[in-house]
């Protein structure tokens, strides 16, 4: 379970970034966060996993807090952390010494490193691409090679922070299928998208916006109640869809009446 318990969060006071914010993620659940740019997701997803420290207030997953340093290498041991541009964690010359190197980090036994890193990369369909260099990958492997790195590490939560925004909808849609496969093995998975479509299938929407959660509840409601544009979001082309058969239905109905009206009259 992670919890934010009146965390604040600023570089100067009188600016915060993060402002009193307090949720509960429950073990397994699919969580998106979204908002505007600049509103304080990346700096939420950081301080989830201990990139960043709060000015006040406490994180815990489970029982480890994120301000006491003994705990922050079993906090990063159970969080992974996928970011934006995959290139920004590659630090090797083959897919296979990448997600090796993450195994390395968290003194995985050198006998089960090939195995367990084979594996993750089977997940994401990139166990054909061992030798090939990570820089020479399309943008779709990348985040691939990079969800597998994190995936061999087995921790309890994933955090993807805008982890399909620089991908084209096919590289897109490979992402979003990995994550729904992962959180219907009971992964714990945290969303940053501006990508309003990505939402739908989600367990929970925290919307942020000037460093505070103004929803939190689950799809259904977050696009029957808020508008989206005022936090320059879009709706999704379903939820548009949605209300245009809406109205359309409505117009009819208008306009039988009327007719009835009419028909009474004369």
């Amino acid at each position: 379970m992670l919890t934010f318990d009146h965390v604040y969060f600023y570089y100067k006071k009188e600016k915060p970034i993060i402002e009193d914010i307090s949720f509960t993620i429950e073990k397994g659940e699919f969580v998106c966060i979204v908002g505007p740019n600049g509103c304080g997701k990346s700096t939420i997803a950081k301080l989830i996993d201990g990139l960043l420290m709060p000015k006040k207030g406490t994180i815990r997953i489970g029982n480890h807090h994120t301000k006491d340093p003994n705990d922050l290498m079993k906090i990063r041991q159970r969080v992974g952390f996928v970011f934006q541009y995959p290139e920004d964690q590659f630090i090797t010359t083959s897919v296979l010494d990448e997600v090796i190197f993450g195994l390395e980090n968290i003194c995985v036994p050198r006998e089960d490193m090939y195995n367990r890193a084979l594996s993750s990369l089977k997940v994401v369909n990139m166990e054909d691409y061992l030798d090939a260099m990570p820089h020479e990958l399309s943008g779709g492997q990348k985040q691939r090679v990079a969800v597998a790195a994190i995936i061999a590490m087995q921790p309890e939560i994933i955090i993807f922070d805008e982890a399909t925004s620089m991908l084209d909808p096919e590289g897109r849609n490979q992402i979003l299928a990995i994550m729904h496969q992962l959180h219907s093995e009971g992964m714990t998975i945290i969303h940053i998208t501006h990508h309003m479509e990505e939402v739908l299938q989600a367990d929970r929407i925290l919307l942020v916006a000037q460093g505070k959660i103004h929803f939190d509840g689950k799809p259904a409601p977050f696009f029957q109640t808020i508008p989206v544009e005022n936090f320059q979001l879009e709706q999704p082309f379903a939820v548009r869809l949605h209300r245009l058969s809406g109205q359309a239905v409505a117009l009819t109905a208008d306009w039988k009446g009327a007719i009835r009206s009419q028909w009474s009259t004369n």
